[in-house]
């Protein structure tokens, strides 16, 4: 008979560490991002993967509160391999926890932005980097306000097929409004943010620039990745991707798909190639786990996320 201990489970609350992989079995196990320890104590913390289980401002299908259960559970295939394309484990260099979901009481809708923003806020002032997972678009609108508290104005690098700048004088709660209200409260520099993937038309571009679905077959990858780099700069940004910029093939499960988008292959590689800009945090949203097809979208929505993380650890160990 073997001697060798069996492999561990339940990193999620019995991990003895809050860096590295747990090796757990894929199909079993407490579900956590990653398997990431779940914890409120941000002391010693460089990351917290936070849950934002909202979706009652949609315009077509809700269902996107289900998508932190989502994204956690299909992020479980990837724990305790070296990550694609880093070729390292990005939790040996970065300390990180699930912060579990976002509190709030959906009965009372218009209280909902200043929990997600305070709660936020609070992480921030941890000195812990937040990545958020939605929940709807509208959930980015209070938690840049929480990250530009922190950071001041921020460059938007935005992946959507919609533009987001719908009229709202300020008292809408809708995902589709979120990015011209930023920009008239100051929120992001319009001359430093750019949208990648649209595929629709609303009434004012409110100063974004803008690289449409349609444009991806002439710039290639590297062109989009140079477009992008130029625009946003130096200075602080935040990374919103709306996982409906995905080509419908490659994401079913969204509320509102629009044909013509890329694929997760160009959109992640695209992602890959922004390492050199200053992210202050980031987000993926509109992952609606009804109306998947064997955790495709979910899947993708994990990507995102680790892709993302995978920039921030590569810089840590850049900086030495």
């Amino acid at each position: 008979m073997s001697t060798d201990l069996p492999r561990p489970t339940d990193n999620a609350f019995l991990g003895s560490s809050i860096k590295g992989g747990s090796h757990e079995p894929t199909y079993a196990g407490t579900l956590s991002f990653m398997r990431r320890r779940y914890s409120r104590d941000l002391r010693d913390v460089d990351l917290a993967v936070w849950g934002i289980p909202f979706d009652a401002s949609v315009s077509n299908r809700p269902g996107a509160r289900f998508g932190p259960q989502g994204v956690r559970r299909a992020s479980a295939i990837f724990d305790g391999d070296p990550q694609y394309p880093f070729q390292m484990d990005p939790f040996e260099v970065l300390a990180c926890v699930d912060y579990g979901d976002c509190v709030f009481d959906y009965g009372h809708n218009p209280d909902i932005p200043g929990h997600i923003q305070a709660q936020a806020s609070e992480i921030l002032a941890s000195g812990t980097h937040l990545f958020s997972i939605g929940g709807d678009h509208f959930v980015t609108y209070p938690l840049l306000k929480a990250h530009v508290e922190k950071h001041g104005p921020v460059g938007l690098v935005q992946f959507d097929a919609h533009q987001d700048t719908w009229p709202d004088k300020g008292d809408r709660i809708d995902h589709g409004t979120f990015t011209g209200r930023a920009v008239r409260e100051g929120l992001i520099d319009p001359q430093r943010s750019i949208q990648i993937g649209i595929r629709t038309h609303a009434p004012e571009t409110c100063g974004l620039d803008i690289i449409y679905g349609y444009e991806f077959d002439d710039l290639g990858i590297r062109g989009v990745i140079d477009r992008i780099r130029k625009r946003v700069g130096e200075g602080p940004a935040y990374m919103t991707f709306d996982i409906d910029c995905l080509d419908p093939a490659f994401a079913p499960g969204t509320g509102t798909p629009v044909a013509g988008g890329p694929s997760s292959r160009e959109a992640l590689s695209i992602l890959r190639g922004l390492g050199d800009l200053n992210f202050v945090g980031g987000d993926v949203v509109e992952v609606a786990p009804a109306y998947d097809h064997a955790d495709i979208t979910s899947i993708a929505g994990a990507s995102v996320a680790l892709t993302y993380i995978g920039l921030l650890a590569e810089k840590r160990m850049k900086a030495g």
